[in-house]
């Protein structure tokens, strides 16, 4: 297998602060890698390290078969957390200015701008200012400023912060196109449900250390199989059932998790005739799930109160 990105024993202090401790990867080419956990956990810090805006303090990072990290810089697209553009500057103008820092020729990247700019809805925006772009389009904007010189290796820092349902849609089907052209794509986030859809393999961080990674699909079958229910009613019932172990409760929708000797048929004689129940099914756990729980171990093993 070939790797786009290593880390091995990757360490990087803020004064007495460690944000990055000891971590260890391995990213496989052509894969979609979610870089998880809360904020602060040290996402951007190593992010950073990989594009070479920070220097680990020790370890070593290899990017596209390189040791040295600054010589594939044209071969990488970063999108960072902190995101703005030129507000006076037309969309054409900056996009081509863009592919130009990235070392393609004018006239390579007016065309290639203009080509993105048509493919994502936003041709007739070529002449525009970016002060008259909403937020979810000079989102948009950004993210094509980051594929314009068509990298190999793609990193997004919370690409989906602030955006709305629809152009959290967009950015869905952006990453995945990455994808289907061959392109590695990491992007970091908190949000556990955009990571569990698109996913190939993740990598969540605690306090600086690695808690897990590897492949989705592996990572879910690690964990407790449990009960998904959508349902309708008071949910301080599903507080009161008998033979639950853990309970993740938002509302409308909740997994219950039961002790080994509980059989589910039991939690749903219970739940009939006082919710009205519109799913129940037996499943793998959700990230969320799995989140949480190595969130809740990791902060035991280091003698910490549980996050919450």
């Amino acid at each position: 297998m070939q790797f786009a990105l290593t880390l091995e024993g990757v360490c990087k202090s803020f004064g007495t602060v460690r944000a990055v401790d000891n971590v260890s990867l391995a990213i496989p080419e052509g894969s979609i890698y979610g870089f998880l956990g809360q904020n602060g956990a040290g996402k951007t810090t190593t992010l950073r390290m990989v594009m070479s805006i920070l220097y680990p303090d020790a370890g070593h990072i290899r990017v596209l078969g390189q040791d040295q990290p600054e010589a594939v810089k044209d071969r990488l697209g970063y999108l960072p957390e902190e995101k703005g553009l030129y507000k006076k500057m037309r969309l054409g103008e900056l996009l081509t200015y863009f592919g130009r820092l990235k070392g393609m020729q004018a006239a390579d990247a007016k065309r290639r701008s203009h080509e993105l700019l048509h493919q994502l809805g936003l041709g007739e925006w070529i002449h525009q200012k970016c002060e008259t772009l909403s937020k979810g389009m000079g989102q948009k904007v950004q993210v094509l400023g980051t594929l314009i010189h068509e990298p190999e290796l793609v990193i997004l820092d919370e690409p989906f912060s602030g955006l709305d349902p629809v152009n959290v849609e967009t950015m869905r089907h952006l990453i995945l196109d990455m994808k289907r052209q061959g392109r590695t794509v990491i992007f970091s986030t908190h949000i556990m449900e955009q990571a569990e859809q698109i996913c190939d393999s993740i990598f969540l961080i605690h306090r600086g250390r690695k808690v897990l990674d590897g492949s989705l699909a592996e990572i879910k079958s690690r964990g407790d199989r449990g009960i998904l229910i959508d349902y309708d009613g008071d949910g301080g019932l599903l507080h009161r059932l008998q033979g639950v172990e853990r309970l993740n409760d938002s509302g409308k929708q909740a997994e219950i998790f039961l002790h080994p000797d509980t059989d589910a048929q039991a939690i749903l004689a219970q739940l009939v005739g006082r919710l009205s129940i519109r799913r129940f099914d037996l499943r793998e756990p959700s990230l969320h799930e799995i989140f949480v729980r190595c969130v809740g171990e990791a902060e035991s093993a280091q003698g910490k109160p549980r996050a919450h």
